[in-house]
C-alpha cells in the first residue's frame, strides 16, 4: 500500500524487500567499490544484515573485498542485471 505525502509517494513500511532485492541493492552500491558504511546507508540495511549479505555474496563470488572496499565482480554484475530484468 502506498500513500502520498506532499505529492511524494511513500511505500508502506510493512512492505519488506525480498532477499534478492537486498542483494541487488548491495551489488548496485558496490559497483564502483564501497566500504561497509556506505553500503549500509545506500542499500538501506543495518550493519548486521550488511555483514550477513556481504559474506554470502563473497561466498558466491558476486563481490570481492579489496583494499578496504567491497567491489561487485563481473559475475555479480551479470547477476545484478539478470535480477533487474526479472523484476521488470
Amino acid at each position: 500500500m502506498n500513500s502520498t505525502w506532499g505529492g511524494i509517494s511513500i511505500k508502506n513500511r510493512s512492505m519488506s524487500r525480498s532477499r534478492i532485492d537486498i542483494a541487488v541493492d548491495i551489488l548496485r552500491v558496490a559497483m564502483k567499490g564501497s566500504n561497509k558504511s556506505r553500503i549500509v546507508c545506500e542499500a538501506n540495511v543495518n550493519f548486521n544484515i550488511a555483514t550477513k549479505y556481504l559474506e554470502m555474496l563473497k561466498d558466491k563470488e558476486l563481490v570481492m573485498y579489496e583494499k578496504g572496499l567491497f567491489i561487485t565482480t563481473d559475475k555479480g554484475k551479470v547477476f545484478h542485471e539478470a535480477a533487474k530484468e526479472v523484476k521488470l
